[in-house]
């Protein structure tokens, strides 16, 4: 089967390596990346802080999916406690800011650092096991660091939680909807592009192999472990930097906002979006943020004359996420980062990039 950058259309010819791994397969997809860059800079002054509220949360959401789809869809590993390296993101840089006096500018680098210190240190027995105890590994974190949340006053506040201070950068506070998400872009466009070249690089390409076939990655020379390990940190660090931006958006967190059912909710993102795609985390994110909100308003607009369907919404936007999990898993297991391909591939949509 052809690879996605052999399809190009006639005229258009790759001859090295590096041209045939570049982000954009045509120069008209690298302008339409930047023009939709440039819609989004200027989107905040026509949209209301509702939809400002909606693209945010999309944007530190998509920055810890890819984490995860970093781990789960490349290395072909399986992690039940992403919400706990989301929420030690967001714990790492409320504590160093409030104990350093260290600008928010610099803190949630840092804690995204811590969060994957604490991820390497996760990896290490992780990278040696795999299947169901991969996965009781993993589910054992979540607990572990949600235990420690609940006790370390001193880190965390315990369960009166702990303050976050606004994002500030030369003296100018941006505590608005529409100041930070200048600030959410700026990493989301960061994060997505390393993570891109992160897949073209040769530890991405190893990361591949060892999910592929990680007998053939041995014979090869990839040191399994060493990859498995690796990619936990990576994607553990795309956590902390997700949950500092949740964190200091929000400006509180508490210990209840990190619980398994907001990793089973990071697991759907990957697998709606599309196991082993960049651009379908970010489109699994999409869906995941807007679900609840189409049901929401699905229940007043046509639920609005019964008390008990308003009394249930909570209910209803939880088994509408677990629904949409299994239908995928059925029906479109690939993901929408495959639906879109298709869709491009038979209307022969070549500007748009894979």
């Amino acid at each position: 089967m052809a690879s996605a950058h052999s399809r190009m259309r006639c005229g258009e010819f790759r001859t090295t390596y590096q041209a045939d791994m570049t982000i954009f397969p045509t120069p008209l997809a690298r302008r339409v990346a930047v023009c939709s860059v440039i819609l989004l800079l200027i989107a905040p002054y026509f949209l209301n802080p509702y939809h400002l509220n909606l693209l945010i949360q999309i944007g530190y959401y998509g920055i810890a999916a890819l984490g995860l789809n970093i781990v789960v869809g490349f290395t072909g590993q399986i992690s039940l406690g992403h919400a706990a390296f989301f929420g030690l993101g967001a714990f790492s840089s409320a504590w160093i800011n409030s104990t350093t006096g260290i600008p928010v500018f610099f803190t949630i680098p840092l804690a995204g650092l811590m969060t994957m210190a604490v991820g390497l240190l996760v990896g290490i027995p992780a990278g040696r096991i795999k299947g169901l105890y991969l996965a009781i590994a993993t589910l054992a974190s979540q607990y572990i660091l949600q235990d420690f949340f609940a006790r370390a006053e001193w880190f965390t506040g315990g369960s009166a939680g702990a303050m976050a201070a606004p994002f500030s950068i030369f003296g100018y506070v941006m505590n608005t909807d529409k100041s930070f998400f200048y600030v959410v872009l700026f990493y989301v466009v960061i994060m997505f592009v390393a993570g891109a070249n992160l897949m073209r690089s040769r530890d991405g390409r190893a990361f591949v192999a060892v999910r592929d076939h990680y007998l053939s990655a041995e014979i090869m020379g990839i040191n399994l472990t060493k990859y498995r390990i690796l990619s936990f940190g990576i994607s553990s660090f795309y956590a902390g930097i997700g949950g500092a931006l949740f964190g200091h958006y929000l400006g509180y967190v508490s210990v209840e906002g990190f619980t398994l059912l907001v990793s089973i909710q990071f697991i759907g993102m990957v697998i709606i979006g599309g196991l082993g795609s960049v651009m379908g985390s970010m489109l699994g994110t999409i869906f995941m943020v807007m679900l609840p909100e189409v049901m929401e308003f699905g229940v007043h607009q046509f639920g609005s004359q019964s008390t008990a369907l308003t009394l249930a919404l909570a209910y209803i936007k939880e088994m509408a996420i677990g629904l949409a999990i299994i239908l995928f898993l059925i029906f479109e297991p690939d993901g929408l980062a495959h639906r879109w391909r298709m869709i491009k591939n038979y209307w022969k949509l070549y500007p748009f990039s894979y």
